[in-house]
């Protein structure tokens, strides 16, 4: 025991002795969690809909309320009048509108004689998320037009209710979770990896080498001080990130105590993890190399920025192996929903049986030998 927490002292006394290093592993998912939660799972606000009116009736008026209605509300879109649906259809192509609305001639005449009245929107599909928002917005203006003036005594059509579980959830808090698991990663992919190839290639571990030091007390050691890293890096991350995107469940006696033990299982599985993969490395720069792969086939499968349900057969496969899903899985469970630790037991039970199958294979794969 003394003799591999004399290792995790040298480790993370040089840790600590660059700070530079430490912010790098910091600072990454913490700029992440404010752009990306600011710049994604917003509503679309301000939006430039072109307007042809060929019509000019009181039906159309109608139509042109109902914009003025959700420019003043939801702020969706912004009407702007063109004479003609070329010029409409040309600007949308061009950018310089992100959609049009024709309403055609003899409209209101149709809406009054019941002659399957039609409007046309036209978007620009090569953005989905915009077009899709066009579409939903003007479908809903449509519902409301079609509603009768007066309405009936009795309700014949079924009503839908949402009864929503927890408030309303920015995407800064909903990417919360993805952003502490990607800073313990960043931490052990610098403190343990990178650190880890770079004091091979300088002959730091000869020095061990020559010591009564046995593999596994070289390997839990090394691997303790890489998991204490990425402990204190996702403490931090946990903090700073909750008070910057309004999550308060933190301060609750049962959260705190079911993070510090989701922080602990992630970091330790992600450092065995890593360890493994470096374990027979010589050459410093493949880790680096290995970074942009490993940060894309782990992180985004996770179900961190889009629902794991979206994904197709095989990407499921390598989310259901993946430990970032179940770090990601119990973060989730913890902050946004305040569920107790019987809700993360499954995610806490794959993180140890992660962490124990890697460590054990990482021992063997060691040289004790130059």
């Amino acid at each position: 025991m003394n003799r591999m927490m004399a290792i995790i002292e040298r480790e993370m006394r040089k840790f600590f002795r660059s700070p530079a290093l430490m912010m790098a592993s910091m600072i990454f998912p913490l700029v992440q969690l404010i752009v990306l939660g600011n710049a994604f799972g917003g509503k679309i606000r301000d939006a430039r809909m072109g307007v042809v009116d060929e019509d000019h009736g009181t039906q159309a008026i109608r139509i042109k309320e109902a914009f003025d209605a959700v420019r003043a509300n939801m702020r969706t879109f912004i009407a702007i009048p063109y004479d003609n649906e070329v010029q409409a259809r040309e600007d949308v192509r061009n950018g310089k509108i992100q959609g049009a609305v024709i309403i055609p001639a003899q409209y209101s005449k149709m809406v009054y004689e019941k002659n399957h009245p039609r409007i046309a929107l036209i978007v620009d599909n090569s953005d989905n998320f915009m077009s899709s928002t066009f579409e939903s917005e003007m479908t809903d203006v449509t519902n409301a037009l079609n509603q009768p003036d007066v309405s009936p005594r009795l309700l014949q059509q079924t009503a839908l209710e949402v009864v929503e579980l927890y408030p309303y959830i920015e995407y800064m808090k909903y990417l919360l979770p993805g952003s502490i698991t990607l800073a313990m990663f960043v931490s052990v992919m610098i403190g343990g990896g990178m650190l880890y190839i770079d004091d091979k290639a300088r002959g730091v571990h000869e020095g061990y080498l020559v010591t009564p030091i046995t593999k596994t007390e070289l390997v839990l050691g090394l691997n303790g001080a890489g998991a204490i890293k990425a402990v204190m890096t996702g403490v931090v991350i946990t903090v700073i990130g909750s008070l910057l995107a309004g999550v308060g469940t933190i301060f609750n006696p049962g959260t705190i105590v079911g993070l510090l033990v989701m922080i602990v299982l992630t970091s330790v599985a992600f450092n065995s993890m890593m360890f493994l993969l470096m374990v027979r490395i010589e050459d410093p720069l493949v880790p680096r190399a290995m970074f942009g792969i490993l940060n894309t086939l782990l992180f985004f499968p996770s179900g961190s920025i889009y629902p794991v349900e979206a994904f197709p057969a095989w990407l499921r496969g390598i989310a259901k192996v993946d430990p970032f899903t179940y770090a990601v899985h119990g973060f989730k469970s913890l902050l946004l929903k305040e569920t107790g630790l019987s809700a993360i037991v499954p995610d806490m039970i794959y993180l140890s049986i992660f962490a124990a199958v890697t460590l054990a294979l990482a021992v063997p794969l060691f040289k004790r030998t130059l």
